[in-house]
């Protein structure tokens, strides 16, 4: 099995239109992520010929509150032929609703009607992914720099939902960046998580850019992905410190203790 990686679209290249940053990104044999399609033009994404590996799985609405989180399934319904037209079978969810990467309505504590609901809210997307043949995958965020006010979003808590839901089609997106300034102890994490992950997101910090920028030893970490035999995607969603092609082959580089494995 050909291990994966990709990297998103929206965070390097930004000099060039989107589609040319898909063909870049294609071109150099990465999977092409996005943070959304909504506004985009999916006819010259499609004749870019890139593979797309992820896009966000839903528009509006919250996971977790009751008085919303209807809308996420039914938004997801809606944006399920634009990832099936772009061959993306990955769909992102949140613990709560971002606007612009921002809390929609901020909430400092988590309650056991937030869990109740964020875990029927996952199973019926198990469902809606069953029925069409794509994942959800529920992503951990940081509540210190980047996403104050989102409850339920430390790794730890993310795991324990799709855990609970125990469906197939139910994942963790596993955002190493967001995790190492939330929890850290990033390899335990790795292990413990393992067999609920359906992506791992990379960026180091501070900084959010490519490995090698910062803190994390993403080669350590790619050590560890090939001694726990993973196979999923690695993604990175980071912006380039400098040359954004300089950025993703450090990416490349620091990964190769995974990719150049054996399963």
């Amino acid at each position: 099995m050909t291990r994966k990686l990709a990297v998103c679209a929206e965070m390097v290249f930004t000099e060039l239109p989107l589609e040319q940053r898909a063909v870049a990104l294609n071109e150099a044999g990465f999977e092409v992520e996005l943070w959304d399609t909504a506004g985009k033009d999916l006819a010259a994404l499609e004749r870019t010929g890139a593979r797309f590996g992820s896009m966000s799985g839903y528009s509006d609405g919250s996971l977790c509150d009751p008085d919303t989180a209807h809308r996420v399934v039914e938004t997801a319904r809606e944006l399920i032929p634009t990832a099936q037209r772009l061959g993306i079978t990955r769909l992102v969810v949140h613990p709560a609703q971002l606007i612009n990467g921002q809390a929609a309505v901020p909430r400092y504590r988590s309650t056991g009607d937030m869990w109740l609901t964020a875990a029927k809210t996952l199973e019926k997307l198990g469902e809606l992914g069953e029925e069409h043949g794509v994942s959800f995958l529920l992503e951990n965020l940081n509540t210190i720099v980047d996403h104050p006010g989102i409850p339920l979003a430390r790794a730890k808590d993310t795991l324990s939902l799709v855990e609970a839901v125990g469906h197939p089609k139910v994942k963790m997106m596993l955002d190493l960046y967001h995790a190492q300034i939330g929890e850290g102890n990033l390899i335990d994490l790795l292990d413990r998580a393992l067999p609920h992950i359906g992506e791992v997101q990379v960026a180091d910090v501070p900084g959010r850019c490519e490995p090698g920028t910062g803190e994390v030893n993403y080669r350590s970490v790619a050590s560890a992905l090939a001694r726990l035999g993973y196979e999923g995607p690695v993604g990175l969603e980071a912006y380039a410190s400098g040359d954004s092609s300089e950025a993703v082959q450090a990416f490349r580089s620091a990964f190769e203790p995974w990719t150049d494995s054996q399963a």
